[in-house]
């Protein structure tokens, strides 16, 4: 806790400045009152030179709010502040929701080390996300973190390794979006492997499932498929997606300057060299203003490409040396092997846990036996016991055992003559078939008469309408309903009232009809009461069934 609290404390003094300005800058406004307050203590605090002091005075609510406030706005340290704070407040081992929001600073303080090519930094904090997640059975945290793991091994180019972690992340429970995130990230690997098949596929995936989200998720997506045109060599294609991100004025600065290089190594794959010139200078602009060191890195590998093919060795050469010194310091093999550390240390942790788990487990084992025999000797003792008072009392009746012996008898003849009573009763009873007859023949009309959807359909229909239309009475219309078919009236009706419900949503133009309305036809008064009997017979709500037949309607 000490060294964690000192390492905060020496990564304060370089960034105060820059926290000042952001905190002078932004403006406060009602509604956000976590991160209302924050700012105040970030203005005071600077002032008496003790920000984490100020922190510190924050609940951990207000904490989280400052912390992901300054985290949407790119204030990247003060954010980390927040988030180390939150990492060090202690927790108990049955507090849930602390251990969600530790997790979560752990996570969040890994996207910001990626955001600024600290991949070692990013991943150590992932592992320990990690760790807390499979020691406190946090399976909901799990998507993001490995997602978060898979995005730096493909920074790292180990597509293999970055697929594994998208893919086990799929098999968590997550919100729709982040798995479109995770459909085109796998689409973007199989794409780097040369699988354009299976590229295609998860690609076209995550462009259906995209549709139901804001349009940022459609731009990655976008940029994929435009390089999965290229790599197809349908540059026509290639070049239309990649325009139609360009005319987007809602993409990230990044995001643009990914789509210029893009375009300018597109440019250069076809011999248009002046073109593929004129886009790269303009991903390195802006790539320059917003050290964007990895599109950089890339720019500079095009641009010694370019320059070698119109002979120009000493250019080219000049580019590539810019290109290898970038790729060193964001991707250099000390920090892949760093990373490569991390993961044997966090095997070896789970094997720890492992061996720890099955010691706990003998431990357990060992208890249970000896209190198994703790048991054992008591259920002994008080059958014993038992056994002495069953001997004295049978040696106290056994004078009157004969008694009972006659007694006995007795009874046995009594028994034998109301079985024969009952057997001559039950054998009188299988002649006769009238009733089982009737039964039969009133459940016939019955069920025909529930065919007539008109009749099953109104709103006025009830067991004594149905009795009237049976020519029966209430009394036997219930009880064969009863003993048929194991269910009440009510029951019964709704099972053909919503069987019609079904019907009507697939034959009916469902762009003139509501939900109240098909439930005003198939006899409901209330459409709270139709979607209720709607979702307990069928699994789903009616409104989730209107919108699945309107998709497939669509599609045909």
């Amino acid at each position: 806790m000490f060294k964690k609290s000192f390492l905060v404390f020496i990564f304060l003094f370089p960034v105060m400045a820059f926290i000042a300005t952001q905190v002078s800058q932004s403006k406060q406004s009602s509604g956000f009152g976590g991160v209302i307050y924050g700012q105040n203590l970030l203005t005071n605090s600077l002032q008496s030179d003790d920000l984490i002091s100020e922190f510190l005075k924050l609940s951990v609510k207000q904490l989280v709010d400052t912390g992901n406030y300054y985290f949407k706005k790119n204030s990247h340290d003060t954010a980390l502040i927040c988030y180390s704070l939150l990492i060090n407040t202690p927790f108990k081992n049955s507090d849930f929701e602390q251990q969600k929001i530790v997790i979560e600073a752990y996570n969040k303080s890994a996207v910001i080390y990626y955001y600024v090519c600290d991949y070692r930094s990013s991943y150590d904090f992932l592992i320990k996300a990690l760790l807390l997640c499979e020691k406190f059975n946090h399976d909901s945290c799990l998507a993001r973190i490995y997602t978060n793991i898979g995005n730096i091994y493909y920074r790292f180019y180990k597509h293999d390794l970055a697929k594994s972690y998208y893919s086990k992340a799929l098999n968590f429970p997550q919100d729709s979006a982040s798995i479109v995130v995770l459909l085109n990230n796998i689409g973007a690997v199989e794409l780097e492997n040369d699988n354009t098949d299976s590229a295609a596929y998860y690609l076209s995936k995550a462009l259906q499932a995209s549709k139901l989200h804001n349009n940022f998720l459609l731009y990655s997506i976008w940029n994929n498929i435009a390089s999965l045109y290229q790599k197809m060599q349908l540059y026509d294609s290639a070049f239309y997606y990649y325009r139609l991100l360009l005319n987007n004025n809602q993409l990230e600065k990044e995001e643009e300057a990914e789509n210029l290089s893009c375009l300018g190594k597109l440019f250069f794959e076809i011999n248009k060299t002046d073109s593929a010139l004129f886009y790269i200078d303009l991903s390195n602009t802006i790539a320059k203003e917003n050290n964007f060191l990895r599109i950089l890195a890339e720019n500079y590998l095009v641009l010694s490409k370019i320059e070698e093919a119109r002979g120009r060795t000493t250019k080219a050469f000049e580019h590539f040396k810019k290109y290898s010194g970038l790729k060193d310091s964001i991707l250099n093999v000390a920090n892949f092997g760093d990373i490569n550390q991390l993961q044997r240390l966090y095997e070896v942790s789970k094997t720890n846990q492992q061996i720890e788990q099955l010691v706990f487990e003998q431990q357990v084992k060992e208890r249970t036996i000896r209190y198994q025999k703790i048991i054992w000797l008591i259920t002994s003792c008080v059958l014993i016991l038992v056994t002495i008072g069953l001997l004295f009392i049978y040696l106290q009746k056994r004078s009157l055992s004969r008694a009972y012996k006659v007694l006995f008898e007795k009874n046995l003849k009594i028994i034998e003559l109301q079985g024969n009573s009952s057997e001559r009763h039950l054998e009188k009873y299988k002649d006769s078939t009238l009733k089982d007859e009737m039964h039969d023949k009133l459940l016939d009309r019955i069920l025909t008469l529930m065919e007539d959807t008109t009749i099953v359909c109104d709103t006025e229909f009830s067991l004594d309408r149905l009795a009237e239309l049976v020519e029966s009475n209430q009394t036997y219309v219930s009880q064969v309903i009863n003993a048929a078919l194991k269910k009440n009236f009510r029951s019964f009706l709704n099972d053909y009232r919503i069987r019609e419900a079904q019907r009507l949503f697939s034959e009916l133009d469902l762009t003139k009809y509501t939900i109240a309305s098909i439930a005003q036809r198939v006899g409901y008064k209330s459409p709270t009461t139709f979607r209720t009997t709607f979702k307990e017979i069928t699994g789903v709500t009616p409104n989730f069934y209107f919108k699945s037949i309107q998709e497939q309607t669509e599609r045909i």
